[in-house]
């Protein structure tokens, strides 16, 4: 079942250091209007994408240069049935080398192809991940969601 849950990866010429410092920081590359704590073990901040997607995420994992974890405490999609999909599943991120190059995972465990929001998250995901925190990683500019967008 691992298998099927959302899952991206890409290689990177800057460093782990580098890769970490962008994921920590979700407002340059998720969204602007984030509310919370993004950079500390145990944090808790909210994302919010118009009326759409609202989501709380805790942080119960934090290894520098290595590892991220986010569990999603609650959430909200108004666009599925079934609003708290995402609730209780993880986003992670690994960090490792291979071959000279930073190489960065991104599963989001739990959303899986049963979900009815599988596709459209899955879009976003891609997106968020492959565009923009790539591009913030790359060029030191992200996509996020504007303030106005993500706000409450």
């Amino acid at each position: 079942m691992s298998d099927q849950n959302f899952t991206t990866s890409f290689s990177l010429v800057q460093t782990p250091e580098q890769v970490f410092a962008a994921i920590i920081n979700p407002r340059a590359w998720w969204g602007e209007g984030i509310i919370g704590e993004t950079a500390k073990l145990d944090g808790e901040f909210i994302y919010r994408h118009g009326s759409f997607h609202v989501s709380t995420q805790k942080i119960t994992e934090l290894v520098s240069n290595k590892k991220v974890v986010w569990k999603i405490i609650q959430s909200e999609l108004s666009f599925v049935s079934h609003k708290s999909e995402w609730t209780g599943t993880e986003v992670v991120f690994e960090i490792s080398t291979k071959g000279g190059k930073t190489e960065l995972k991104v599963t989001h465990a739990g959303l899986v192809p049963q979900f009815e929001c599988f596709e459209a998250c899955s879009g976003g995901w891609n997106f968020y991940l492959n565009d923009s925190l790539r591009g913030l990683i790359e060029t030191g500019k992200g996509e996020p969601d504007p303030k106005s967008k993500s706000a409450a």
